[in-house]
Protein backbone atom coordinates (compact mmCIF):
# COMPACT_ATOMS: atom_id res chain seq x y z
CA UNK A 1 0.00 0.00 0.00
CA UNK A 2 2.87 2.52 0.42
CA UNK A 3 4.24 2.25 -2.62
CA UNK A 4 1.76 4.25 -3.91
CA UNK A 5 2.35 7.46 -2.13
CA UNK A 6 5.99 6.93 -1.97
CA UNK A 7 6.23 6.75 -5.52
CA UNK A 8 3.55 9.79 -5.95
CA UNK A 9 5.92 12.04 -3.54
CA UNK A 10 9.13 11.46 -4.92
CA UNK A 11 7.55 11.94 -8.48
CA UNK A 12 6.19 15.09 -7.23
CA UNK A 13 9.77 15.88 -5.94
CA UNK A 14 10.95 15.47 -9.19
CA UNK A 15 8.69 17.87 -10.98
CA UNK A 16 9.05 20.60 -8.83
CA UNK A 17 13.01 20.41 -8.54
CA UNK A 18 13.15 20.02 -5.00
CA UNK A 19 14.65 16.59 -5.89
CA UNK A 20 17.98 15.98 -7.35
CA UNK A 21 20.74 13.25 -7.45
CA UNK A 22 22.79 15.63 -5.81
CA UNK A 23 20.25 15.45 -3.31
CA UNK A 24 19.02 12.46 -0.68
CA UNK A 25 15.62 11.37 0.02
CA UNK A 26 14.94 11.32 4.14
CA UNK A 27 11.57 10.53 6.26
CA UNK A 28 10.95 9.27 9.26
CA UNK A 29 9.18 5.63 9.11
CA UNK A 30 7.83 2.86 10.87
CA UNK A 31 8.91 0.90 8.39
CA UNK A 32 6.55 0.31 5.16
CA UNK A 33 6.87 3.82 3.47
CA UNK A 34 10.98 3.25 4.39
CA UNK A 35 10.97 0.21 2.09
CA UNK A 36 8.88 1.86 -0.48
CA UNK A 37 11.33 4.84 -1.05
CA UNK A 38 14.28 2.43 -0.66
CA UNK A 39 13.00 0.30 -3.82
CA UNK A 40 12.08 3.47 -5.65
CA UNK A 41 15.09 4.92 -4.93
CA UNK A 42 17.12 2.09 -5.96
CA UNK A 43 15.38 2.03 -9.54
CA UNK A 44 16.12 5.68 -9.84
CA UNK A 45 19.42 5.93 -8.84
CA UNK A 46 18.54 8.12 -5.32
CA UNK A 47 20.44 8.00 -1.89
CA UNK A 48 17.84 7.03 0.63
CA UNK A 49 18.38 7.79 4.53
CA UNK A 50 15.07 6.75 7.12
CA UNK A 51 14.84 7.57 10.78
CA UNK A 52 12.92 4.55 12.01
CA UNK A 53 12.37 3.66 15.55
CA UNK A 54 14.67 1.17 16.94
CA UNK A 55 12.03 -1.34 17.53
CA UNK A 56 10.83 -2.19 14.30
CA UNK A 57 10.27 -5.09 12.70
CA UNK A 58 14.12 -7.36 12.00
CA UNK A 59 11.75 -7.55 8.25
CA UNK A 60 11.80 -4.01 8.04
CA UNK A 61 15.46 -3.26 8.44
CA UNK A 62 16.44 -5.85 6.34
CA UNK A 63 14.55 -4.98 3.67
CA UNK A 64 15.53 -1.63 3.68
CA UNK A 65 19.36 -2.65 4.08
CA UNK A 66 18.74 -5.04 0.98
CA UNK A 67 17.79 -1.69 -1.22
CA UNK A 68 20.85 0.58 -0.39
CA UNK A 69 19.19 2.41 1.96
CA UNK A 70 20.85 3.94 5.37
CA UNK A 71 19.14 3.42 8.38
CA UNK A 72 19.45 6.00 11.52
CA UNK A 73 17.30 4.76 14.56
CA UNK A 74 15.52 6.66 16.83
CA UNK A 75 14.51 6.04 20.88
CA UNK A 76 12.18 3.14 20.27
CA UNK A 77 10.52 4.33 23.57
CA UNK A 78 9.30 7.36 21.44
CA UNK A 79 7.72 6.16 18.50
CA UNK A 80 6.84 7.01 14.96
CA UNK A 81 6.86 10.63 16.89
CA UNK A 82 10.19 10.52 18.10
CA UNK A 83 11.76 9.58 14.21
CA UNK A 84 9.78 12.74 13.38
CA UNK A 85 11.37 15.06 15.38
CA UNK A 86 14.81 13.38 14.49
CA UNK A 87 14.11 13.69 10.63
CA UNK A 88 12.93 17.32 11.11
CA UNK A 89 16.50 17.55 13.50
CA UNK A 90 18.61 16.04 10.72
CA UNK A 91 17.29 17.98 7.90
CA UNK A 92 16.96 21.60 9.96
CA UNK A 93 20.56 21.37 10.14
CA UNK A 94 21.71 20.35 6.41
CA UNK A 95 18.95 21.21 4.31
CA UNK A 96 20.44 21.78 0.93
CA UNK A 97 21.42 18.03 1.19
CA UNK A 98 17.64 16.50 1.88
CA UNK A 99 14.90 15.63 -0.29
CA UNK A 100 12.10 15.06 2.72
CA UNK A 101 8.69 14.19 1.75
CA UNK A 102 7.51 14.44 4.75
CA UNK A 103 4.61 11.71 4.57
CA UNK A 104 2.65 13.00 7.27
CA UNK A 105 2.05 16.95 5.38
CA UNK A 106 2.79 15.76 1.70
CA UNK A 107 -0.33 16.18 -0.35
CA UNK A 108 0.98 14.11 -2.82
CA UNK A 109 -0.32 10.93 0.28
CA UNK A 110 -3.58 11.50 0.06
CA UNK A 111 -3.90 12.23 -3.69
CA UNK A 112 -2.29 8.85 -4.39
CA UNK A 113 -5.36 6.96 -3.00
CA UNK A 114 -7.70 9.86 -4.30
CA UNK A 115 -6.64 9.14 -7.90
CA UNK A 116 -5.61 5.23 -7.39
CA UNK A 117 -6.81 3.30 -4.48
CA UNK A 118 -10.87 4.92 -4.31
CA UNK A 119 -11.01 4.56 -8.15
CA UNK A 120 -9.89 0.49 -7.59
CA UNK A 121 -12.11 0.30 -5.24
CA UNK A 122 -15.05 1.88 -7.02
CA UNK A 123 -14.16 -0.06 -9.97
CA UNK A 124 -13.66 -3.12 -8.56
CA UNK A 125 -17.10 -2.99 -6.65
CA UNK A 126 -18.43 -1.61 -9.65
CA UNK A 127 -19.77 1.47 -7.59
CA UNK A 128 -21.40 -0.97 -4.82
CA UNK A 129 -19.29 -0.18 -1.86
CA UNK A 130 -21.28 0.95 0.70
CA UNK A 131 -18.63 1.11 3.80
CA UNK A 132 -15.06 1.68 3.58
CA UNK A 133 -13.17 1.04 6.59
CA UNK A 134 -9.26 1.82 7.36
CA UNK A 135 -6.71 2.29 9.73
CA UNK A 136 -4.64 6.05 10.76
CA UNK A 137 -1.11 5.68 10.41
CA UNK A 138 0.09 9.24 8.17
CA UNK A 139 -3.71 9.09 7.83
CA UNK A 140 -3.45 9.06 4.13
CA UNK A 141 -5.07 6.13 2.84
CA UNK A 142 -7.42 6.93 4.62
CA UNK A 143 -8.28 10.93 3.58
CA UNK A 144 -7.29 10.15 0.04
CA UNK A 145 -9.59 7.05 -0.32
CA UNK A 146 -12.96 8.33 1.56
CA UNK A 147 -11.95 11.73 -0.44
CA UNK A 148 -12.89 10.23 -3.65
CA UNK A 149 -15.39 7.62 -2.62
CA UNK A 150 -17.90 10.48 -1.25
CA UNK A 151 -17.51 12.80 -4.36
CA UNK A 152 -19.22 9.24 -5.91
CA UNK A 153 -21.64 8.35 -3.64
CA UNK A 154 -22.26 10.99 -0.45
CA UNK A 155 -24.06 8.05 1.16
CA UNK A 156 -21.02 5.65 1.21
CA UNK A 157 -20.57 5.02 5.17
CA UNK A 158 -16.61 5.48 6.34
CA UNK A 159 -15.41 4.33 9.63
CA UNK A 160 -11.67 5.67 10.35
CA UNK A 161 -9.66 2.70 13.13
CA UNK A 162 -6.59 3.88 15.68
CA UNK A 163 -5.62 2.17 18.48
CA UNK A 164 -7.55 2.53 21.61
CA UNK A 165 -4.52 4.00 23.45
CA UNK A 166 -0.81 5.71 23.09
CA UNK A 167 0.60 2.75 24.47
CA UNK A 168 -0.69 0.38 22.06
CA UNK A 169 1.10 -2.79 20.03
CA UNK A 170 -0.38 -2.20 16.54
CA UNK A 171 2.34 -1.10 14.33
CA UNK A 172 1.62 1.84 11.55
CA UNK A 173 -1.22 3.31 13.46
CA UNK A 174 -1.32 6.31 15.35
CA UNK A 175 -3.55 6.93 18.46
CA UNK A 176 -3.79 10.72 17.29
CA UNK A 177 -5.14 12.17 20.46
CA UNK A 178 -1.70 11.45 21.95
CA UNK A 179 0.21 11.55 18.77
CA UNK A 180 1.68 14.39 16.54
CA UNK A 181 -1.33 14.55 14.23
CA UNK A 182 0.01 14.42 10.38
CA UNK A 183 -1.23 17.70 8.91
CA UNK A 184 -2.92 15.88 6.19
CA UNK A 185 -5.30 14.30 8.74
CA UNK A 186 -8.99 15.33 7.92
CA UNK A 187 -11.86 14.89 10.34
CA UNK A 188 -14.33 15.87 7.98
CA UNK A 189 -14.37 12.66 5.47
CA UNK A 190 -14.63 10.04 8.68
CA UNK A 191 -18.35 9.47 9.69
CA UNK A 192 -16.97 7.96 12.44
CA UNK A 193 -13.81 7.07 14.39
CA UNK A 194 -13.39 3.70 16.18
CA UNK A 195 -10.76 3.02 18.67
CA UNK A 196 -9.31 -0.91 18.50
CA UNK A 197 -7.96 -2.84 20.95
CA UNK A 198 -4.42 -4.25 20.73
CA UNK A 199 -5.35 -8.25 21.73
CA UNK A 200 -7.78 -8.47 19.55
CA UNK A 201 -6.88 -6.95 16.46
CA UNK A 202 -3.67 -9.68 16.92
CA UNK A 203 -6.23 -12.25 17.79
CA UNK A 204 -7.64 -11.76 14.47
CA UNK A 205 -4.71 -11.43 12.08
CA UNK A 206 -3.65 -14.98 13.60
CA UNK A 207 -7.11 -16.26 12.46
CA UNK A 208 -7.31 -14.94 8.87
CA UNK A 209 -3.94 -16.49 8.49
CA UNK A 210 -4.94 -19.73 9.52
CA UNK A 211 -8.74 -19.82 8.33
CA UNK A 212 -8.17 -18.11 5.00
CA UNK A 213 -4.74 -18.00 4.15
CA UNK A 214 -3.75 -14.47 4.30
CA UNK A 215 -0.99 -13.75 6.34
CA UNK A 216 -1.44 -10.29 7.20
CA UNK A 217 0.39 -7.78 10.11
CA UNK A 218 -1.17 -5.93 13.11
CA UNK A 219 -2.84 -3.14 11.66
CA UNK A 220 -4.49 -5.31 9.58
CA UNK A 221 -5.56 -7.06 12.63
CA UNK A 222 -7.24 -3.82 13.36
CA UNK A 223 -9.07 -3.51 10.38
CA UNK A 224 -10.49 -7.10 10.29
CA UNK A 225 -11.49 -5.93 14.16
CA UNK A 226 -13.93 -2.87 12.62
CA UNK A 227 -15.38 -4.92 9.90
CA UNK A 228 -16.66 -7.67 12.37
CA UNK A 229 -17.66 -4.65 14.93
CA UNK A 230 -19.40 -3.43 11.49
CA UNK A 231 -20.88 -6.52 10.51
CA UNK A 232 -22.90 -6.96 13.95
CA UNK A 233 -24.98 -3.74 13.44
CA UNK A 234 -25.95 -4.22 9.50
CA UNK A 235 -27.96 -6.87 7.36
CA UNK A 236 -26.22 -6.47 4.06
CA UNK A 237 -23.71 -4.23 2.28
CA UNK A 238 -20.55 -4.43 0.42
CA UNK A 239 -18.07 -3.23 3.25
CA UNK A 240 -14.34 -2.40 1.56
CA UNK A 241 -10.82 -2.55 3.72
CA UNK A 242 -7.37 -2.13 3.63
CA UNK A 243 -4.95 -4.96 4.65
CA UNK A 244 -1.65 -2.41 3.87
CA UNK A 245 0.82 -5.18 3.96
CA UNK A 246 2.00 -9.08 4.24
CA UNK A 247 2.19 -10.69 7.60
CA UNK A 248 6.16 -11.67 6.41
CA UNK A 249 7.23 -8.40 7.44
CA UNK A 250 6.05 -9.37 11.13
CA UNK A 251 7.21 -13.48 11.45
CA UNK A 252 9.95 -11.99 13.85
CA UNK A 253 7.69 -10.42 16.47
CA UNK A 254 6.04 -13.23 17.60
CA UNK A 255 2.84 -12.16 16.18
CA UNK A 256 2.13 -15.69 15.00
CA UNK A 257 3.60 -17.79 17.54
CA UNK A 258 0.43 -17.55 19.51
CA UNK A 259 -2.75 -20.39 19.68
Amino acid sequence: MKDRPALAMIEDGEKRGALTHQTTIIDSTSGNTGIAYALIGAAKGYSVKLVMPGNVSAERKSLVKAFGAEIVYSDAGEGSDGAIRMVRELVAKNPDTYFYPDQYSNPANPRAHYEGTAVEILEQTEGRVTHFIAGLGTTGTFVGTARRLKESNASIHTIAVQPDDSFHGLEGLKHLPTAIVPRIWSEAYADEIWYCPTEPAYDLARQVAREEGLLVGHSSGAALWAVHRLAQTIKEGVVVTVFPDSGDRYLSTGLYSHR
